[in-house]
């Protein structure tokens, strides 16, 4: 009798056994394919993708940087572009900054982009606070009224026609005021905003806050990491962009860092300091025009690692709740 009991005992126990395995072997077939354990190889050509990749962007920097430290005379030896500072010199840099065209440009450029993102951001923070709140006379068609701007924009001539009869023209307020608010941080915001805990609003109110104190002493607060992605697009949209004061401003003179940059790479003139146009290409002009593609780039670089933290945080909970 124990000999049939330890035999069943035994049949039972290699058949559950081999229930476990078939299910263990069933589960692993199964598994999704990025849950496996990458192989060797994969991980090596994912890698080799990755460092081409990495070389392929920083590849041009570099020479635009070594050509911008080197002399006039290495980088006419070596073709136009040199990969390795031989004769080091900050001679294009030390023109650029004391120079009356680039140093003007770029004193024009900082203070646009100080000035505009301040400006958008303030109006930007309001619109979106008032179109975030429930009960607003006319939110819905304000807003509706802003997502058609968005979907069809003004063309060329009719823009130029509203800021020509503002009077507007020859003024450094038409390179702000025409692209005060861009919808996208408005919506982004606007979504930030609508996703913050009603019983804050409640408790405000209780406490006798009006709206002005509501929005800077508890939204605002709340708002910083949003706030701060919006600000780098708009500072980032007001140094990058050149159309605008090539459309609006007749002065060369007075033209910014990015909109004399495009006009030397494009047609290798440069503006004096009476606003008349004069050739650049001389001994001097490839170290001149990668150094100032240096210092249009540096400054975003620069900036660009303290607000990458607030992105995840800020431009995608406002764009989700939205």
């Amino acid at each position: 009798m124990s000999l049939v009991t330890g035999a069943a005992a035994r049949h039972t126990e290699n058949g559950h056994a081999k229930d476990s395995h078939t299910k263990g072997s069933r589960t692993k077939a199964t598994r999704p394919a990025w849950q496996e354990k990458p192989k060797a190889l994969t991980t090596a050509g994912k890698v080799l993708v990755m460092v081409l990749i990495t070389a392929a962007v920083v590849a041009p920097f570099w020479v635009v940087l070594a050509t911008s430290l080197s002399t006039a005379r290495q980088v006419t030896a070596d073709g136009g572009y040199s990969l390795w500072p031989r004769e080091f010199s900050l001679h294009a840099f030390h023109q650029i900054l004391t120079g009356s065209t680039a140093g003007r440009a770029l004193v024009v450029s900082l203070l646009l982009v100080v000035v505009g993102t301040a400006v958008s951001l303030a109006a930007t923070v309001l619109l979106a606070y008032a179109l975030a709140r429930p009960g607003v006379i006319g939110g819905g068609w304000v807003l509706k009224m802003t997502l058609v701007a968005f979907l069809f924009p003004p063309g060329i001539i009719p823009a130029y026609l509203v800021v020509d009869n503002l009077g507007l023209i020859d003024d450094y307020s038409s390179l702000v005021l025409p692209v005060v608010i861009d919808v996208f941080n408005l919506v982004v915001l606007r979504g930030f905003f609508q996703g913050l805990p009603g019983e804050l609003f409640e408790a405000a109110r209780l406490d006798g806050a009006g709206e002005f104190t509501v929005l800077w002493r508890i939204v605002l607060p709340l708002s910083r990491s949003v706030i701060a992605v919006v600000g780098f697009f708009y500072g980032v949209t007001y140094w990058n962009d050149f159309f605008r004061a090539l459309f609006y401003l007749n002065d060369p003179g007075r033209w910014p860092l990015s909109t004399l940059l495009r006009l030397l790479v494009t047609q290798g003139v440069t503006a004096d300091a009476n606003g008349t146009t004069a050739s650049a290409l001389k001994d001097t002009s490839r170290t001149t025009l990668m150094a100032t593609i240096v210092v249009a780039v540096v400054p975003v670089l620069v900036v660009y690692p303290f607000v990458q933290r607030f992105f995840t945080k800020g431009v995608l909970t406002g764009a989700v709740k939205s």
